[in-house]
């Protein structure tokens, strides 16, 4: 199986929601950490899962939606409580749709601090 992965940090702000979470209810910021991960079994003609520029860039630009922004405001995260969970599946829908199809799986991996994280992997592409 081959795996290709980067990562890139970034600072967003949130509160959450629905449940007594302490000082998580007040407004506050993490520096994340976002790891794309591809992983598959055949390479393209070029000997690549995905091309690794392709990659970078499509993540940048996906956290630059996100990066110094108070999640909680942002229509991805409406009726949702801004949770790590539900982070990495929206950061993994939309890198998924910048990439296009890639020769396997996709997961992103989300770190809150420096030991904790939450990841979401779909589907392959078609």
């Amino acid at each position: 199986m081959y795996q290709l992965a980067i990562s890139r940090d970034f600072i967003a702000r949130h509160y959450l929601i629905g449940g007594d979470y302490g000082p998580e209810n007040r407004e506050h910021s993490h520096h994340y950490r976002a790891e794309a991960l591809i992983e598959g079994e055949e390479l393209d003609g070029n000997g690549y899962l995905v091309d690794i520029v392709a990659l970078e860039q499509a993540l940048l630009a996906v956290l630059e939606e996100f990066r110094e922004r108070l999640l909680n405001e942002l229509p991805p995260f409406a009726g949702l409580n801004p949770s790590l969970e539900h982070f990495a599946r929206i950061c993994w829908e939309r890198l998924r749709a910048r990439l296009g199809a890639v020769h396997g799986r996709l997961t992103v991996r989300l770190w809150e601090n420096d030991r904790d994280w939450a990841a979401f992997t779909g589907p392959p592409s078609p």
